[in-house]
């Protein structure tokens, strides 16, 4: 009886290995502060999940290797693909090769440009980049008129890599929110792309400083950049009480920042929420379930009052 008990064990045992998902998984960078909480947070929910293995992959923000991964992920016969995309135009070329090998596939974090016309098998799971550039407008609005600035400052923007749509939703947004608002006199002096990186956004602000113009704004779309600029602006001597910054993402080294008193808001992006979701929709999908198209993680505003409550979300 009891070897009889043992070969069942070994036989489930068995059979569950056998049926282990391999999620494939290729990141837009590894060097990205909010991609690597991105990749971690996959791995951690995947842990947390029996029979799933992910295999996670570094494209390096290059989308010739990127679409390499995938096509290895293909001829590999992965059971679903994870990616956030290098240069979102590209999706719907993954789409179809993801398609006809018959792969789920879910896209996340960087919104792929045909969101509207996904195929079978295959999601999305992102938050809403038009209402982080709104949030962060409000914010920048609100801190002007406390400041009495909000009829003639001057506002420059350091935008992430536009061949992302999050770059160009969060800067649009963020113009529009000033727009019809009560800051709608203020001057957008300068926009510029700093690749998400915070060595670009310091180059670009110490330009800016140097051309002598002043600045009363500096928005980034997201905290890498915005520590940049604020870099940029002490190492000139910049008092950061005559400035205000405001990133996105709500990183601990953003939110280090504002503690500092150099950072005036941010605004929270989920990754722990987005990686999981992503990690069960495509688990889901690979286990022949059905999932919603669209997942959406709600953005939120974080300024020196609440930031304690975010210090271990993501």
């Amino acid at each position: 009886m009891k070897s009889l008990c043992l070969a069942a064990v070994l036989a489930a045992l068995m059979g569950s290995a056998a049926s282990a998902e391999t999620i494939g998984v290729s990141m837009q960078s590894f060097d990205n502060n909010f991609q690597t909480l991105l990749r971690e947070g996959i791995g951690a929910r995947a842990a947390e999940v029996n029979g799933v293995n992910v295999q996670v992959e570094d494209a390096q923000t290059d989308i010739s290797k990127q679409l390499n991964q995938v096509n290895n992920f293909i001829a590999a016969g992965v059971d679903a693909i994870i990616m956030t995309l290098t240069d979102t135009s590209a999706a719907p070329g993954v789409s179809e090769a993801a398609s006809k090998a018959g792969i789920p596939l879910v896209f996340l974090n960087l919104e792929p440009e045909n969101l509207a016309s996904l195929p079978e098998k295959q999601a999305y799971v992102g938050s809403k980049e038009t209402d982080a550039g709104r949030l962060a407008g409000e914010a920048a609005c609100s801190l002007l008129k406390e400041k009495g600035k909000a009829s003639d400052a001057q506002v420059y923007i350091l935008m992430g890599d536009l061949a992302h749509q999050a770059s160009r939703d969060r800067t649009s947004s963020f113009k529009d929110a000033l727009a019809g608002g009560d800051c709608k006199a203020v001057t957008i002096a300068d926009e510029q792309s700093a690749a998400w990186t915070r060595t670009n956004a310091m180059d670009l602000t110490t330009n800016w400083i140097t051309a002598g113009q002043p600045i009363d704004v500096v928005f980034a779309n997201n905290d890498e950049m915005a520590i940049g600029a604020i870099q940029a602006l002490k190492a000139a001597g910049v008092s950061m009480d005559d400035v205000i910054v405001i990133g996105i993402d709500a990183t601990q080294d953003g939110l280090a920042a504002m503690a500092a008193g150099d950072l005036d808001a941010t605004v929270f992006q989920n990754a722990r929420g987005q990686s999981g979701s992503a990690l069960d929709a495509a688990v889901a999908l690979a286990r022949g379930e059905a999932v919603d198209r669209q997942v959406w993680v709600p953005f939120e505003l974080v300024t020196p009052k609440n930031m304690a409550d975010y210090s271990t979300r993501n």
